[in-house]
């Protein structure tokens, strides 16, 4: 039997098959997860927010507009981590000023996997989130369009001359 898309999957959630729901968290929460962190630094609001998410996408299945799955998804993910730092803005920094938190260096694989964290940190927000949901979550242009409301065609403009900048700043420090 051929694997049902995404989106097929989602259809019939929305339709109040709930047990489906489990195959979209069992594909996609790892990928949720990783975007939260990279944005966040905090492994315990990561899990938190990944947990929401997936309530959120129960919550609100019936606004689902069979569009793409994956940018529907990821909308979410971001307005939720916007509206948790808009809401306790006092207990951790603004996302737009926020830090990632440096790892430990151990080889050199985990010391250029630092590297690149520090300079994807020098970032601001908007450009740090559009790539890693490009190049870390595989999110394609177009799907990347419809999360931030824009074109195919300024989204990959966009990103390359953030990887440009990124580049510059990694090769910088080396």
């Amino acid at each position: 039997m051929k694997e049902l898309s995404d989106e097929i999957v989602m259809q019939k959630v929305a339709a109040g098959n709930l047990d489906l729901l489990k195959v979209l968290f069992d594909k996609h929460h790892r990928h949720v997860y990783n975007f939260l962190y990279k944005m966040s630094g905090d492994k315990m609001l990561s899990e938190d927010l990944t947990q929401d998410v997936f309530y959120k996408l129960i919550k609100y299945r019936s606004s689902y507009k069979n569009g793409s799955f994956k940018a529907w998804l990821f909308t979410i993910a971001r307005n939720d981590l916007k509206t948790h730092f808009t809401r306790n803005h006092k207990n951790h920094d603004d996302i737009d000023v926020l830090e990632y938190k440096q790892v430990e260096n151990e080889d050199n694989r985990q010391e250029e996997y630092s590297h690149l964290q520090s300079a994807l940190n020098k970032l601001d927000a908007t450009d740090r989130e559009l790539v890693i949901l490009n190049r870390f979550q595989e999110i394609r242009y177009e799907e990347l369009a419809e999360i931030v409301g824009s074109t195919p065609g300024a989204v990959k403009t966009r990103v390359c001359r953030i990887l440009k900048k990124l580049k510059s700043i990694y090769l910088e420090n080396i």
